[in-house]
């Protein structure tokens, strides 16, 4: 069986295309704005112009055609809605044409399922951390597959860096631009969140804004990075002591932290748990997560109408059935 993936939920426009063995192609292009966060209406033109550039290469990567493909699956939520709305437009329209199974995949899910498979993991307590999202997940019996332990209580880590990124005035305000400077900084003290599993970020970001000026740049990404990366490693110790699980994974864009991974893993190794960590290629968003999460997904029975698909912006991880 081959699935096509289309990611559609943010900056990043994706095309995968695998089946139940190998990923075939996991093409994508970036929206980048300067000196300015994510604007959706921009987000999505930038997409529409490029699907076209995108799903061509994955396709010739991959060495089929659409005919051959068995299954069209797409983000359906949860991200920014004109973004989402062209991954959608896109699918229904491929699907439609070419008399092609629709799925649904909840973005969420797809980092998960993806990690899962290239770690060939049994039943871990994912921490998840994203844009959008920071949570601790681990899978539940019953009708429900997911259950959170912990979340943010208010804004994604990635959000807060890419945030932060901006309050500093970064040509590119993007997380990855923090930890740059952040790995030649020096340490200082900010406010520090954490409520059982759950833990919280914007009184962190306000501090650190007002330290513009009076600390160096370099010095308060440093400072909100670790302890960021801190109220997460402590709540996920707890979450992983609570549940009893013996296998942890990190997932999403923020898992490409090199740092945040090494903290984790220490904590891991202390506590006698295998620790986890798919290629970056598949914790950055991408389609390839939502080709196979739609293989998933289409094996239990699960399709939708074309004719009828709409999108889930606030489509939650514990809501997926």
């Amino acid at each position: 069986m081959i699935a096509l993936g289309i990611e559609c939920t943010a900056h990043t426009l994706g095309v995968g295309i695998c089946n139940e063995r190998k990923m075939l192609a996991n093409e994508k292009e970036m929206y980048k704005p300067v000196k300015e966060g994510i604007v959706p209406r921009k987000a999505a033109e930038h997409h529409a112009r490029m699907i076209g550039k995108v799903m061509g290469r994955a396709l010739e990567k991959a060495s089929v055609g659409l005919k051959e493909v068995d299954v069209i699956a797409f983000s359906q939520g949860p991200g920014l809605g004109p973004c989402l709305k062209i991954g959608a437009a896109a699918s229904v329209y491929l699907s439609l044409k070419y008399e092609k199974p629709l799925v649904g995949v909840n973005h969420c899910h797809a980092h998960l399922e993806i990690c899962k498979r290239m770690c060939n993991l049994k039943d871990p307590l994912f921490v998840y951390v994203s844009g959008g999202n920071t949570q601790l997940v681990v899978g539940k019996k019953g009708g429900v597959p997911f259950r959170v332990l912990g979340e943010t209580l208010d804004i994604g880590v990635g959000n807060l860096f890419d945030s932060l990124a901006r309050e500093l005035e970064f040509e590119y305000a993007h997380g990855s631009e923090v930890a740059k400077l952040a790995s030649v900084g020096e340490y200082f003290e900010l406010p520090y969140t954490v409520k059982g599993m759950n833990f919280a970020f914007s009184g962190l970001l306000t501090a650190a804004a007002k330290m513009k000026g009076k600390k160096s740049t370099e010095d308060i990404c440093r400072s909100v990075m670790d302890t960021a990366f801190a109220e997460i490693c402590e709540a996920s110790e707890r979450a992983l002591l609570m549940s009893g699980k013996k296998e942890l994974a990190v997932c999403g864009g923020v898992a490409q932290n090199a740092h945040f991974c090494s903290l984790l893993r220490g904590m891991c190794k202390e506590n006698g748990a295998r620790f986890a960590l798919a290629p970056n290629e598949f914790n950055a968003d991408n389609g390839g997560m939502i080709a196979h999460t739609g293989i998933v997904q289409y094996l239990k029975g699960e399709r939708i109408d074309a004719r009828k698909a709409q999108i889930s912006q606030y489509w939650r991880i514990d809501e997926v059935k």
